[in-house]
């Protein structure tokens, strides 16, 4: 008669949030999250707001303040091994912890510092949110019932102004078609699952095994294109992503997004914002070039060209684009901190 296996530990969960400057959503996010008691923590990347997010998180009781330089350098003192103690023995409800940057590293910088905390507290998921977003009370429960079959995947990011509709329209895998709504989504699921995509950083699970295997986000990106980015370096190495489609987590739509061109035959991501706009170009050209090859980088070009030429005629903004990409292929990403206030 064989001894008796004790049973395997649960997976440790813990959540990242990078904010800036939404304290309002920040403690509405804050709070579904302490509702979930399957999260050990929540690690919160503050990227130096101003609204007084840094003085909120430093007034919870569970909150533990460490001040993060931008190049993730950790301070004299850093009590590492102290917070993977205290994240061990929480009491009810996840502990929230924080970081604040002493400058704006923007997503993308937010979740390269967040990722690399979680794992270094043992972590061996990860969820990955901005802070403008909600995910549903049983969105995390939904996910875990995918955990061992999946090394990145995340829910259906719909919008929290009509939730039928997605926030983010995704191209089908295998198709040149484009989906905005749920019931779209579901028709094209197989087992409740649309296979190689998922909309980072939304509510979306990663295990720390493939973090091990394909690294952190590029922080260099700042924002826009690098949550693609992560996830094309995830399918490079046969990582299995999928989105959930009965799992939702809630995002502000924006309606710029997708917007159609070329008498309809396909959209384009405009934002009235030079920064993202400039981030956009610039990331999303680098990404296509190395991951799609020159071919689609240079669609992307005159995609571009004509939808500031043709579909919203604004010929500063080709100007910028053009500059956008050329940084890109430079390798210079240093570029949108001229943008910064």
């Amino acid at each position: 008669m064989t001894p008796e296996q004790p049973a395997p530990s649960p997976r440790r969960v813990v959540a990242v949030v990078v904010t800036y400057n939404r304290l309002e959503l920040l403690q509405r996010l804050v709070e579904r999250l302490r509702s979930l008691p399957r999260l050990e923590a929540v690690l919160v990347l503050d990227n130096a707001s101003t609204d007084g997010t840094g003085e909120w998180l430093a007034s919870l009781p569970s909150h533990q303040a460490i001040p993060l330089e931008p190049a993730l350098e950790a301070p004299a003192g850093d009590p590492t091994a102290e917070l993977a103690t205290e994240v061990a023995g929480l009491g009810p409800g996840p502990q929230v912890l924080g970081r604040t940057a002493m400058t704006n590293r923007g997503g993308a910088g937010g979740f390269h510092d967040g990722l690399a905390w979680a794992t270094e507290l043992g972590a061996d998921l990860v969820w990955l949110m901005d802070d403008d977003g909600l995910p549903e009370p049983d969105c995390l429960e939904l996910l875990l019932a995918h955990d061992g079959e999946l090394d990145f995947w995340g829910p259906a990011v719909v919008a929290e102004q009509d939730p039928s509709r997605l926030c983010f329209p995704i191209r089908l895998p295998g198709s040149s078609r484009v989906v905005h709504d749920m019931a779209s989504v579901q028709a094209a699921a197989r087992d409740g699952l649309i296979a190689d995509v998922v909309i980072p950083f939304n509510g979306v699970l990663v295990t720390a095994e493939l973090v091990a295997r394909i690294g952190l986000p590029r922080e260099e990106f700042f924002i826009w294109g690098d949550d693609v980015e992560y996830l094309w370096r995830a399918l490079a190495a046969n990582a299995r992503c999928a989105t959930v489609t009965a799992a939702r987590f809630a995002h502000p739509a924006t309606d710029d997004l997708g917007t159609p061109m070329m008498f309809g035959r396909t959209t384009y991501n405009h934002s009235p914002s030079d920064l993202k706009h400039y981030c956009m170009a610039r990331n999303n050209l680098v990404n296509l070039r190395a991951y799609r090859g020159n071919l689609h980088a240079l669609a992307f070009v005159v995609k571009t060209l004509w939808f500031y030429l043709f579909t919203r005629p604004q010929p500063r903004r080709v100007g910028l684009s053009l500059a956008a990409m050329r940084d890109g292929l430079r390798g210079d990403f240093t570029g949108h901190r001229r943008f910064l206030a």
